[in-house]
């Protein structure tokens, strides 16, 4: 039985601070065009964004000018959650099932991986030349050779993994969205070597990680909350109240700083003065829906994408997993939004 939270703790989480800060949203490009949505992808070196429209009709991965925001091309029969790029083969990798695998400067397919599970979330190891994708199914991590196109290897973690981050040092942390834990995988041998708990927290969606502070940020979606541990030991060093429905985590090294992204239509923006001291710096209205998030490294521009929904049908069943109910997508408002300074 999961240990209850203290009355005070739990009203001081009850509800994300709001407060003005330096960020704004500072372009919303409305690109239309049918179909569902999840992850969003930006490569900083070679100047693209990319993202997949899902549907039984016309699945594609749609690739942007990074600076521009402006269609560059489409790969079609790509029916995905999203997609990663090894900026050393310069190969990029789309989350259907087959891998769908691709030229990141051509632009053009190169053929397909064949996986087992139900690929969701992708994530790049460059100190490993590795893409890792994640499924709810087993196997929770099947690992691909970036230059080969190639499995190296499968891990079945006994849970539903969220998102991933890599240390570069030969580790993978993992939120695993139905145990409330993070799990540590050795990248060489593919296996799971501890569990950190989220003591009185659930459903952990978002991940990122500072490397050099050894910190990890864990979005909970119940009660809304960012958790930091320690990762090398998995204590918990601080939390901040966030918005609903989080879906994605990053970490900018440049100014210490966090961003959370919530289907609340809020972006929760955490500074770490020290490895030990968090404070909740803003909170940043977007749209409803932009729950997903990625980073350019080089501009420190936060992309997220989102569309408008009509009202929630009176039969809807109840959503699990801290996720928000929504009616149904409105017709061509799929929108990019730039964050920034």
């Amino acid at each position: 039985m999961r240990k209850a939270l203290p009355a005070v703790l739990l009203i001081l989480m009850s509800q994300p601070a709001f407060a003005d800060g330096p960020y704004r949203v500072l372009r919303s490009v409305r690109v239309g065009g049918d179909g569902g949505f999840d992850y969003v992808t930006a490569d900083s070196a070679g100047r693209r964004l990319y993202f997949a429209r899902s549907g039984k009709t016309n699945p594609r991965l749609l690739v942007f000018d990074l600076d521009s925001l402006k269609p560059v091309a489409e790969l079609g029969d790509v029916n995905a959650h999203g997609a990663a790029v090894d900026a050393a083969s310069h190969h990029g990798f789309a989350s259907s099932k087959p891998i769908t695998m691709f030229d990141s400067v051509t632009l053009k397919t190169l053929g397909t991986v064949a996986v087992d599970g139900n690929p969701d979330g992708l994530a790049a190891d460059p100190a490993q030349g590795r893409i890792y994708v994640l499924s709810h199914s087993a196997p929770g991590i099947t690992a691909i050779d970036a230059a080969s196109g190639t499995v190296a290897g499968t891990l079945d973690l006994g849970a539903a993994p969220e998102q991933s981050a890599a240390d570069g040092a030969g580790h993978l942390y993992v939120d695993l969205e139905d145990k409330d834990a993070v799990g540590v995988v050795d990248t060489k041998t593919l296996t799971v070597t501890a569990r950190y708990p989220l003591p009185g927290l659930s459903t952990p969606a978002g991940l990122a990680m500072d490397t050099r502070s050894r910190v990890l940020f864990a979005a909970c979606r119940n009660p809304p909350t960012l958790v930091m541990l320690n990762a090398d030991t998995g204590a918990v060093l601080g939390s901040i109240p966030i918005g609903k429905g989080n879906d994605g985590v990053v970490f900018n090294p440049v100014t210490r700083e966090v961003f959370a992204s919530q289907g609340d239509g809020t972006l929760a923006i955490v500074k770490e003065n020290s490895p030990t001291r968090f404070v909740l710096e803003q909170t940043l209205p977007t749209e409803s829906g932009a729950k997903t998030l990625t980073l350019d490294t080089r501009t420190g521009h936060i992309f997220l994408i989102a569309a408008d929904y009509g009202p929630v049908p009176a039969d809807a069943p109840p959503l699990s997993n801290g996720r928000i109910a929504r009616g149904p997508m409105l017709p061509d408002s799929f929108t990019i939004l730039e964050v920034g300074r």
